[in-house]
């Protein structure tokens, strides 16, 4: 017995003693009776270049990398890759033969149900095509194909169909290129005139909203100015009150202590008086000391009034107080609210100013705007209307402008006013008949300055030089 192993991509194969039919494992015992058989089960790349023909009979060359393998996934694909492929070299001519009969009989029948068109713009689907076809013939010799690569179609040798095909290209996208410059250059003239006038928009608002912050940063100030005035007088106000109640209370305190003080000396006096009767009489006694009580019930009574009547006055006098500060408030009050209404009012006709004006020019330059776009949409429609011809077009405008009057009006204004003067001279026939043909023609030559430097003295002042002859009527 022997102990066969596999490698990591690789299959064993036994066949022989105890096995009906074949077996396949990664390690196994090999009994005395059996052949085990080693093969590698790793994929491999196959480059084809497939010459097919179109619906249209145009044949063209297909260059495809398949890159197929074992379907590892299944043993009984795999079971039939060992029986039918295994025995050979996976690059040996019979297997590449193989494989590569089976993809150029697909690809053409393929290929001959689509046009070239079809096959050209259609690749990615054609590939799939090919690649499921190619795949159902590969099942019954148990392999996959792992990766297909259909390349660039190719021309066949005499037969340039996507060499014109690429030249028609080329020079369709540089017809496009054209448009699309002239496309571009109109809408970066458009866009500048819209950038212009959105310059012109974004001044506008960025002045409008200065003024209105300008205005919002006076009346704060003017705000800000007011309250510190408020808070000063209220402060002020309040002082003065806490004043006047200090000193009420002070004239309270004093006529007490004078109370108290006049009590003790009236007690004092009663006293001793009191201590004089009763040394004189008992009698008098008695009626010393009821005088005595008469007396300072009396007293009594007064200070109570006095009393009374200073606390009355000092409350009068608080009160006076209190209520002129008051007053004097309220007015404060009112003048700042009526401070704050007029400037309340100056910045809202100052935000409704800058708003109207902002507002003006925004429908200006939407004006401006649409009149450019609605100019320009007409053109384009004259000019697709005219079937391209600038010419045709610029015509066209002048005589709806009134171009061709104009020019012609300031023409006729040009020319307005003059006075040229025509003269009609004949050499006469007499010469004629006596003259031979060599002498006529210079007779005719010098019979004709005459007339000829006349006219050009009296179109221009100027006369002939002297060598060459004078006027008789014309003194130099």
């Amino acid at each position: 017995m022997k102990w066969k192993t596999a490698g990591p991509s690789e299959y064993l194969a036994i066949t022989g003693w105890g096995i009906p039919d074949i077996k396949l494992a990664k390690k196994e015992w090999i009994f005395p009776g059996q052949k085990c058989t080693k093969f590698d089960v790793s994929p491999v790349n196959y480059t084809f270049e497939v010459q097919a023909m179109s619906a249209e009979k145009l044949p063209f060359i297909l260059p495809a990398v398949f890159t197929i393998g074992p379907r590892v996934t299944d043993m009984d694909s795999l079971l039939l890759y060992a029986k039918l492929i295994s025995p050979h070299d996976k690059l040996s001519n019979h297997v590449k033969e193989l494989v590569q009969g089976v993809i150029e009989g697909e690809t053409r029948v393929l290929a001959a149900s689509m046009t070239m068109e079809q096959v050209f713009k259609g690749t990615k689907e054609f590939k799939k095509e090919v690649f499921e076809k190619v795949q159902l013939e590969l099942d019954q010799f148990g392999l996959l194909i792992y990766n297909a690569n259909v390349k660039q179609l190719v021309d066949v040798p005499g037969h340039e169909y996507f060499s014109y095909l690429g030249q028609k290209t080329q020079m369709e996208a540089a017809n496009q290129a054209k448009i699309d410059v002239a496309e571009a250059k109109k809408k970066g003239e458009i866009g500048a005139k819209e950038r212009e006038g959105q310059t012109s928009q974004n001044a506008a608002k960025i002045n409008a909203e200065t003024k209105v912050i300008m205005t919002q940063r006076q009346g704060d100030a003017q705000k800000e100015e007011i309250r510190v005035k408020t808070e000063v007088e209220l402060f002020k106000n309040r002082k003065e009150a806490e004043l006047a109640e200090y000193k009420a209370e002070l004239a309270t305190k004093n006529a007490g202590w004078s109370q108290a003080s006049q009590l003790a000396e009236v007690e004092s006096t009663k006293a001793v008086t009191l201590r004089e009767a009763e040394l004189q009489t008992e009698v008098e006694k008695k009626k010393v000391l009821t005088q005595t009580e008469k007396l300072r019930a009396e007293l009594l009574s007064k200070a109570a009034v006095e009393y009374e009547t200073k606390v009355q006055e000092a409350n009068w006098g608080l009160y006076k107080k209190q209520k002129a500060a008051e007053a004097t408030l309220y007015e404060k009050q009112k003048a700042a609210e009526a401070e704050k209404a007029s400037a309340d009012a100056k910045f809202y006709a100052c935000q409704q100013a800058s708003n109207s004006a902002l507002y003006a020019k925004k429908k200006e330059a939407e004006g401006i705007t649409a009149l450019a776009q609605a100019e320009g949409f007409y053109l384009n429609t004259l000019l697709k209307q005219l079937g391209g011809n600038y010419t045709a077009l610029r015509d066209y405008m002048m005589i709806n402008k009134d171009m061709y009057q104009g020019i012609a009006k300031i023409n006729a204004q040009a020319v307005n006013g003059l006075q040229p003067k025509i003269t009609v001279w004949s050499n006469g026939k007499g010469g004629e008949d006596g003259a031979n043909g060599a002498t006529k023609d210079v007779a005719g030559v010098y019979s004709m300055l005459p007339p000829l430097l006349k006219t050009v003295h009296e179109q221009t002042g100027m006369l002939p030089p002297t060598w060459l002859g004078t006027l008789s009527d014309v003194t130099p």
